[in-house]
């Protein structure tokens, strides 16, 4: 048969307790020694204080890497959020207006960057929006659902739209059409 524990009084527990917590006798707190605990503590120090280390050393070298001045990463855009057209290098459109040979290519590159804002290009491809109202394409939870543009046509630009056969974008005469494109960024 099994011998029954003894059942130990609360003043026993508590005693035990005590015991387990500060040992007189063998100079334990908790179990262990002064010098574990020291030898413990010594350890967690050094460890945080490398990984410390290591992340302010990482923090250190990615900002040498980093310019306070200009954005790190751009998309393929010089100026986010807005397209200049004809493009150039810088903000500079420079001609001589009685020499077309300095302004044939901004002719050329307008031309070529407004065909897709045709009138029949445009009503092709994209929805008729009401103006001043918000346009909320439905998706029906299905990823890449193909959205439409809203209808933007070239005669909206006026002098600018370069409807004319032999329409120069006021380059000829000295008053060229530069035209800007705000992106949603």
């Amino acid at each position: 048969m099994a011998r029954d524990k003894e059942k130990r009084s609360c003043g026993q527990r508590l005693a035990e307790w005590r015991a387990f917590v500060w040992d007189p006798r063998s100079r334990q707190f908790l179990g262990r020694t002064g010098t574990s605990w020291g030898l413990i503590l010594l350890f967690y120090l050094v460890f945080y204080g490398f990984l410390a280390g290591l992340f302010a050393l990482t923090m250190w070298v990615m900002l040498q890497s980093v310019d306070p001045h200009v954005p790190k990463y751009q998309d393929r855009l010089a100026t986010p959020g807005m397209m200049i057209r004809p493009r150039t290098e810088g903000l500079d459109v420079t001609f001589n207006v009685t020499q077309s040979q300095t302004w044939r290519h901004y002719v050329r590159a307008l031309h070529q960057f407004l065909e897709p804002y045709n009138d029949s290009v445009q009503a092709a491809r994209n929805a008729a929006c009401v103006p001043g109202r918000y346009n909320e394409q439905p998706d029906d939870s299905v990823p890449n659902y193909p959205k439409r543009a809203c209808r933007f046509n070239r005669s909206l630009l006026g002098p600018c739209a370069g409807l004319a056969p032999a329409d120069d974008y006021g380059y000829g005469v000295g008053q060229p059409c530069v035209l800007l494109k705000v992106n949603r960024v």
